[in-house]
């Protein structure tokens, strides 16, 4: 494979910045393109609903990167300027400001694009948490209404639920499982969540959802579910899920669904890559095509892509790995869990907030999920990498 020439970028998060830096690490030496639809450098979204929501940190304290890095780095930064249309057979991207780039290559990383309540804009007070701009527009609303309702009880709605209470504010979390990540994590561990957010003053509303947000004047007061229930509020903020962001590709001839479709090397046309949150691989390990939404596949898949481009014909084939911190709680996931897997706590105690549990499922161990136990969750994970047998794993299962 002839190495190209030039390498356009779209997206300017982790997963964007990743493969200019894998790229240049691995020699490249040709013209380097990073687009960006915000005006900021490139920055760290997991701090965005904790540190940065808490005041803990300064904005630019999430900045992945210095200025004097990226100059380094010798990348062209076209920031603030967003991708509207994709020639595929020309490799050329128009921008929201008229640009037209062009390269040998391009690596689709836009990233997701936050669901919304309908009519949601039409109250001042209604939040969702994507971006920068959108941490600091909350941020100054929670300084100013002691009342939030988070509607919302998955990761990034528990992570904000975490930051309000310990900012002191009076915090409903509202959502349709039956516990916090019951979906994700499953109903045992969703339960140790629940009763951890309950115990830190949080007032749960679960297995229902929205009906419809209630306001006077312009500004939300209120939000009504679906069993009639009102429930006051000064502050609003709607975490009900993502999707990935390529309305943009609609017309390209990529096969969109649910994310951006490619083969085990993250290509989804000659010339074309994705990374990050829009792409859905097919994953050569697990027969099946797999879309992952975190921190740790961003960068990961950055790198086997980067790699690809160079011509080394690599599948992408992780263990998948994401982690939520909430209150004094450091929860990580290797591997794949869900409600329908079997659980067993192999070390420590839910009761003491200390463990680590392994899920299986068809007779092996898929995931190992550590509360509070970062070396010995990493120790486990082994049984991820190996498949070990379930049957093997649960002569270590502490009665429960």
């Amino acid at each position: 494979m002839t190495t190209p020439s030039s390498v356009l970028v779209v997206g300017a998060s982790a997963g964007g910045l990743a493969v200019a830096e894998a790229l240049r690490r691995e020699g490249y030496e040709g013209r380097l393109s990073l687009l960006g639809a915000e005006r900021h450098l490139p920055y760290d979204r997991p701090p965005l609903s904790k540190k940065v929501l808490s005041g803990a940190w300064k904005p630019e304290q999430a900045q992945l990167r210095p200025e004097s890095a990226l100059t380094k780095l010798d990348v062209e930064l076209v920031l603030g300027d967003a991708a509207i249309r994709l020639d595929v057979a020309a490799r050329e991207v128009t921008t929201a400001s008229g640009r037209s780039l062009r390269a040998d290559v391009v690596v689709l990383a836009t990233g997701l694009e936050a669901r919304r309540l309908p009519g949601q804009e039409a109250w001042a007070g209604v939040h969702v948490l994507r971006t920068v701009d959108d941490t600091l527009a909350l941020r100054a609303d929670l300084l100013a209404g002691p009342r939030v309702v988070v509607a919302g009880d998955g990761v990034l709605g528990t992570e904000i639920a975490a930051t309000a209470r310990g900012m002191g504010l009076e915090v409903t979390m509202v959502g349709p499982q039956s516990a916090p990540l019951a979906n994700q994590l499953g109903l045992q561990v969703g339960g140790y969540l629940a009763k951890f957010h309950e115990d830190q003053g949080v007032k749960l509303r679960l297995g229902i959802g929205v009906q419809e947000l209630l306001g006077a004047e312009g500004r939300v007061h209120g939000v009504r579910l679906a069993n009639g229930e009102v429930l006051p509020a000064d502050v609003v903020v709607v975490a009900i899920g993502s999707r990935p962001a390529i309305g943009w590709l609609a017309g390209s001839g990529l096969q969109l669904a649910d994310g951006i479709v490619c083969d085990s090397r993250c290509q989804a046309a000659a010339g074309i890559y994705a990374v990050g949150d829009v792409a859905r691989w097919h994953h050569e390990g697990l027969g099946t095509g797999v879309r992952l939404e975190n921190r740790t596949n961003a960068v990961e898949q950055a790198m086997a892509v980067a790699a690809n481009i160079l011509g080394k014909d690599r599948p992408y084939t992780p263990v998948p790995y994401f982690w939520t911190d909430q209150y004094d709680a450091k929860i990580q996931v290797h591997g794949f869990v869900g409600a329908d897997a079997e659980v067993a706590i192999v070390e420590g105690d839910p009761a003491l907030r200390q463990f680590v549990a392994l899920y299986g499922s068809r007779g092996k161990v898929i995931g190992v999920l550590g509360w509070n136990m970062v070396k010995q969750t990493r120790q486990h994970r082994q049984h991820v990498v190996d498949a070990t047998a379930w049957e093997a794993v649960q002569k270590l299962a502490i009665p429960q």
